[in-house]
């Protein structure tokens, strides 16, 4: 098993915002075939050096890794949702 952890800093970190972001995020439940666990919070504590959402998405092995990075739902949908909102990121990937 895979995990990728991206962590992301929102333009507008307003609750409004980060719910819809969430939502959209975890919208991928049931769209993206490779992802077997789709998870995502919001920062609490807001501090300077806090991220706003991180996702959370486990797949099957590196090759299912590449494929979900392809998927066209995460790639139309939620990438291009990130894209528009995000003005930073950071990304983790390891094995399980």
């Amino acid at each position: 098993m895979v995990k990728h952890i991206v962590c992301f800093k929102l333009a507008d970190n307003s609750p409004e915002n980060c719910k819809k972001t969430r939502d959209i995020i975890l919208s991928m439940k049931g769209n993206v075939p490779t992802a077997k666990s789709v998870e995502t919070h919001a920062d609490q504590l807001h501090s300077p050096r806090s991220f706003d959402i991180i996702l959370e998405v486990i797949v099957e092995d590196w090759e299912r890794l590449e494929e979900y990075q392809n998927d066209p739902y995460h790639c139309n949908v939620v990438k291009k949702h990130m894209g528009e909102v995000a003005v930073q990121s950071i990304a983790l990937d390891f094995e399980l």
